[in-house]
Formats: structure tokens, C-alpha cells, sequence
């Protein structure tokens, strides 16, 4: 039932006989549910790709040489797509990207460089087979600075509701919980998890019905279109402000020059603190120097690393765990103490920071120190 109402009779995407569908995920991923039985359901040709990770360049050949027309790709790769292999693109016509947030340049880059693709940003977890809300990007999307998720897809239901299981006004975030036909029988073994994420929808007089807790923040458009917000276990404190990193990530991300931008939160001892990642021509101090005009000072990374590439997990997802630790200096930079007040100076600020070494010319406040430290 989940997978027919995943391929058949939709309303987020057009699967025919002519269609051609590339089974890249891994089978263990839900995506491959989604890219192996549209297909096969519609009358569909399904090429597959070889086992193991391939090269952007493999991926590129497979898509240009096999007349791929219908295409899903994690944000990741989408975004890597474009940097690098934007042209093998060029025949696809409907392109699925999703499973983490898309960067308004690369998907601003990609409407003008092939306007005649559909370009649809698909939502949803694992829970609920693949997708629960998709959106088919116009530019036009892109003047708040975050893609929407848009609308539940056929056979779905989807409530944002508040901690009381209420919902929410238009323009109010709330917890999105979704149901319908897709939704799984719970989790494996996992009863107390199942009870936990799978409640009792509180919307209908079948005592058997469910609904799933996303854990995601989000809220409605007046014109009806899902915004999403961030992931609630995200949230934290820092000194005493309640953060979203994902909101710090969508800033970083509008920053001209920015591709690709994650921002995690390091907890040293109990002091947390914002850690920025992105690649960029621009360096981190330069980046920080921005977002230090638009955003208030709780919510500047202490530390913003320029990386060649973001981590990837194997199914293409945002590696987080992978995110290199921070460096206090770059080797070329530092400069040791030079007098006995140096050395002391430097030893204080190390411990306090929790840092293996401080240069002579480091910034207390770039290193994420703060008043009460």
C-alpha cells in the first residue's frame, strides 16, 4: 500500500512507459523504494547502476548515456551535481533532490542553466516510504531564502500541531506529524520507540489510525505550502538563547560565494558553542565578518572551517559525524608566545577555550570566548 501510493496515481510527479529511472541509492535506503518501483509500476525502463559509490563523472556518463529522464538525488550530491557536472543534467526531466536541506544558489543555478527540467524538492522520512511533501521549485520560491517542502502528496496527511497536539495558526511553527498510506507499521522490535513516534491520530474516530512524529519544525503559508524550519532535537541553548542551527546554515548559505555551509554545536565541558563549516572562496573569518552585520552575536559561529567539500555519508547525505574538529590556528599562521606575559596569557586562554595552543595574534571572541568565560 505505501509503495503503490508512492508511484501510482501521484500528483508530484508524471511517471509513463517513456520514462527512463537511474537506481542509484542503496537498496537499504528508502530512496531506491521510490527509484525502482515508479518505473516498474508505469510501464518504465529502470537502468541500474553498478555496485559501489561512484565518481560524480560515473554518475554523469550513466545519466547522459542511458537517456535518464527521471532522476533522485539527495541534496548532497544535487548540490555537487551542479558545482561539478551541471551539463549531464541537461536531458533529465524531472529531477528529485532531498533528504536534507537544498541551497537556494544551487537550485537558483540549476532553474536558469535548464529551465526545461522539473525540479522538485521531495520531503519525508523513512517512516512514512520515501516521500510525504513534494514541491516543484520556480524562482520565485526562492525570495525568502529556503525551498519549501510544499504539500502532502496524494493519499497523505499531514497536521502541524503544537506541543498539546494542537494546531497551529497559519505562520506558526509547529511539529509536523504525518499519516496516510504510506505510513509504516512502527519500528522492529521497538515497541516503546513505535509508541512513542506512532500516536494515536488524534483527528479521527478509528482508534487504530496513526500519526507519525516527524521531530521536524515547520509551518504553513498562507498559500497553503509547508516551509521547513529545522529539526526540533536541534534546538539548543547558549547562554541562555534558545538556537537553531539550521537557521545559522541558511544564513551561511545565502552568503554570495557560500556552496555549501553545515553548522554543528561542540560542547566542551558543558560550554557549548556554534562550529561553521562551508566551502567557499571566501575565508572564515571573512564569512563570520558577514553574518556578523545580519545576524545577532549568539548566533556567529565562534569558528567557521572553509572545507574543500562537505562529508558524505553512502546514501549522499550531510556526514555531520565526519565534520573535522575544529584547528585553533592554521599551521601557518600561529605564532608561539615570545615573552613570559604571552606565555602565561596564552596558557589561560587555552584552558578556558579548551584549545591545544592559542597564536600570539588570535582573536579571544573569534576563538568563541565570550563574557562569561
Amino acid at each position: 500500500r505505501g509503495v503503490v501510493r508512492l508511484v501510482q496515481n501521484t500528483d508530484f510527479a508524471t511517471f509513463t512507459a517513456e520514462d527512463v529511472f537511474l537506481q542509484l541509492a542503496p537498496v537499504a535506503f528508502d530512496a531506491s523504494t521510490f527509484e525502482i518501483w515508479a518505473p516498474l509500476l508505469n510501464g518504465g525502463a529502470l537502468v541500474v547502476m553498478p555496485p559501489g559509490t561512484p565518481t560524480l563523472e560515473e554518475l554523469g556518463r550513466a545519466i547522459r548515456t542511458d537517456g535518464i529522464t527521471t532522476l533522485w538525488l539527495t541534496a548532497g550530491l544535487f548540490h555537487l551535481m551542479v558545482d561539478e557536472r551541471l551539463d549531464d543534467l541537461r536531458g533529465v526531466k524531472q529531477l528529485l533532490a532531498g533528504g536534507d536541506v537544498l541551497s537556494v544558489p544551487h537550485v537558483r543555478k540549476f532553474l536558469q542553466a535548464i529551465p526545461a527540467c522539473r525540479l522538485i524538492n521531495g520531503y519525508g522520512p523513512t517512516e512514512n516510504t520515501t516521500f510525504t511533501c513534494c514541491h516543484a521549485i520556480g524562482e520565485s520560491d526562492l525570495a525568502i531564502g529556503s525551498v519549501p517542502i510544499g504539500r502532502p502528496i496524494a493519499n497523505t496527511r499531514v497536521y502541524v500541531l503544537d506541543e498539546n497536539l494542537r494546531p497551529v495558526p497559519v505562520g506558526v511553527p509547529g511539529e509536523l506529524f504525518a499519516g496516510g498510506d504510506g505510513l509504516a507499521r512502527g519500528y522492529l522490535d521497538e515497541p516503546e520507540l513505535t509508541a512513542e513516534k506512532f500516536i494515536p491520530d488524534p483527528f479521527s474516530n478509528n482508534c487504530r489510525v496513526r500519526l507519525y512524529r516527524t521531530g521536524d519544525r515547520v509551518r504553513w503559508r498562507a498559500d497553503g505550502i509547508l516551509e521547513f524550519l529545522g529539526r526540533l532535537d536541534q534546538q539548543v541553548k547558549i547562554r541562555g538563547y534558545r538556537i537553531e542551527p539550521g537557521e545559522v546554515e541558511a544564513s551561511l548559505l545565502a552568503e554570495p560565494g557560500v556552496k555549501a555551509a553545515a553548522v554543528i554545536v561542540q560542547d566542551n565541558a558543558g560550554e557549548k558553542r556554534l562550529i561553521g563549516y562551508a566551502v567557499s572562496s571566501l575565508t572564515g573569518e571573512e564569512l563570520r565578518t558577514r553574518l556578523q552585520i545580519r545576524l545577532p552575536d549568539y548566533l556567529v559561529p565562534a569558528v567557521i572551517m572553509v572545507l574543500e567539500a562537505l562529508p558524505l555519508t553512502p546514501n549522499g547525505k550531510l556526514d555531520r559525524a565526519a565534520l573535522p574538529a575544529p584547528a585553533a590556528t592554521a599551521a601557518d599562521a600561529f605564532v608561539a608566545p615570545r615573552t613570559a606575559t604571552e606565555e602565561i596569557l596564552a596558557s589561560v586562554w587555552a584552558r578556558v577555550l579548551d584549545l591545544d595552543r592559542v597564536s600570539v595574534q588570535d582573536n579571544f571572541f573569534g576563538l568563541g570566548g565570550h563574557s562569561l568565560l
